[in-house]
């Protein structure tokens, strides 16, 4: 009988457990997300440290001192992603035969996803005087995907589904009229919902089982994960307005770290669950064979099969990245307005993922992801037709973290291009309504990985995504 412990690793588990993207709805690179103002996606996230937005409460808590009255601000943003798999599967036997896996394409695993934002800047007075304060609410990463169930890569994804929303309390102060600084509290929560399919047939015949078959619908079982964690973080910044047409920000976001508690609940097919008790009798007679007897060398994998399967809890570590972001604003005129970003992000904190299931017959999972840290550029500008209605365009360029060799198809990402166009009016000097759209054109990513379950999956994604934003301020 022989077993290759590599099928029992739920490697794409440990995948999803840190939130990865699978040609999901996240809508910069990675899973990050940074949408939290409509303004800002009018211009392409250009100006996102130093404009004067409420979203400078999470995005550079500095920039509030521009503030004079206590302002709330409200977003929502609508992440639709269009994305198709083309390719094929296969469980490799040998060297050169490679059995095929029926299935479709998973269909567009995108739908459309409401992400909202909230923020409030307060300026204190009297004793307090240069000293503002800021609360915001957003989802600084996430995701959103859900594959056909009988697709060809459901041995390595069907579904996805990572919120982390955040909750960032913050205050900053003028130190003189050019120079501000803040700094903010980051509460954090992370949870997670992800499943993909067990190829249970190949386990069967790979064991001798009569009516195991590579593949086969009939034998494929299932796993979900389930879990969440809390985590804390900081954000601060600096502003500078040298003179009244240019000003610098700069804000570092920390790292914040989870452990992800949660349960895996297994779904088994009654032709290995019937053979279970078969297996643990095997282990049980191969264990009290002499040391040299070469059947000894079978009983950790006989365990796995006898033992392993069941629902049972799991950990997992999951540290989102720091962000690290340069603005700057230049205004060649009273109604003419340029910006650009420089971003970095620290996606190295992604080198491997270890998941760790409280069954002590189920493997852990250790899985390489090799991210490297990423480059987001954007230009912007914003032109006020009159004093009712402001025009905004940007263009931007954004890096992704994964590379050809490391990719899973729960992240095929690739570079991708933003153009974004947005308006204001401004009802009144009290209420301003904003909009924006932004377009999302994404390099055709490749995928040639081995699932948990042993099988090949080898194709291309493509796809873009749409990005329709509105949003209200009010100023009292």
């Amino acid at each position: 009988m022989k077993t290759n412990s590599r099928s029992f690793r739920l490697a794409t588990l440990a995948v999803a457990i840190l939130g990865t993207l699978a040609a999901s709805q996240a809508s910069a690179s990675g899973f990050q997300l940074r949408e939290n103002s409509a303004k800002a996606l009018g211009r392409a996230n250009a100006g996102s440290a130093v404009a004067k937005d409420a979203a400078v409460v999470s995005n550079n808590p500095a920039a509030m001192t521009q503030f004079d009255k206590l302002t709330v601000q409200t977003d929502l943003t609508v992440i639709d992603l269009n994305a198709n798999f083309h390719g094929s599967a296969c469980t490799p036997v040998s060297a050169t035969v490679c059995v095929p896996i029926g299935g479709g394409n998973g269909g567009d695993p995108g739908s459309p996803t409401l992400v909202p934002a909230m923020a409030m800047v307060l300026p204190l007075s009297g004793n307090l005087e240069g000293l503002t304060v800021g609360a915001s609410i957003s989802a600084p990463f996430g995701l959103a995907t859900k594959y056909d169930p009988t697709w060809v890569g459901r041995y390595n994804a069907t579904t996805s589904d990572v919120k982390v929303p955040a909750l960032t309390l913050s205050a900053a102060f003028k130190v003189n009229p050019v120079f501000s600084i803040g700094v903010g509290l980051i509460y954090q929560r992370a949870e997670v919902t992800l499943a993909n399919g067990i190829d249970f047939g190949r386990l069967l015949a790979s064991a001798g089982v009569p009516g195991g078959t590579i593949g086969n619908p009939v034998t494929d079982g299932s796993v979900s994960i389930h879990g969440a964690d809390n985590g804390i973080g900081w954000v601060a910044g600096f502003h500078v307005t040298p003179s009244e047409k240019f000003s610098v920000g700069f804000s570092h976001r920390s790292e914040i770290s989870h452990t992800i508690d949660g349960a895996a609940d297994f779904t088994v097919p009654a032709a290995f669950s019937g053979a279970q008790p078969g297996f643990k009798a095997i282990a049980a007679a191969y264990a009290q064979l002499p040391d040299k007897d070469p059947r000894r060398a079978l009983v950790p994998q006989l365990l796995v099969l006898g033992n392993g399967f069941a629902d049972t809890g799991g950990m997992a570590k999951l540290t989102t990245p720091t962000i690290d972001t340069l603005s700057f604003q230049y205004n060649p005129s009273d109604a003419l307005r340029l910006y650009g970003d420089i971003q970095r992000t620290g996606w190295t904190s992604l080198q491997s993922v270890v998941i760790d299931f409280a069954n002590p017959y189920q493997p852990d999972s250790a899985e390489p992801f090799n991210w490297s840290n990423t480059m987001f550029y954007s230009l912007g500008m914003e032109y006020d037709l009159s004093e009712a209605f402001t025009v905004r365009a940007g263009v931007a360029k954004d890096q992704s973290p994964t590379n050809n060799t490391d990719r899973t198809p729960r992240l095929p990402d690739n570079d991708r291009m933003l153009y974004s166009v947005g308006f204001s009016w401004n009802a009144s000097q009290h209420i301003s309504i904003d909009a924006a759209y932004q377009k999302i054109t994404i390099k055709d990513p490749s995928v040639n990985i081995l699932s948990s379950s042993g099988s090949r999956l080898t194709g291309k994604f493509t796809g873009d995504a749409n990005l329709y934003s509105i949003g209200a301020s009010y100023k009292f």
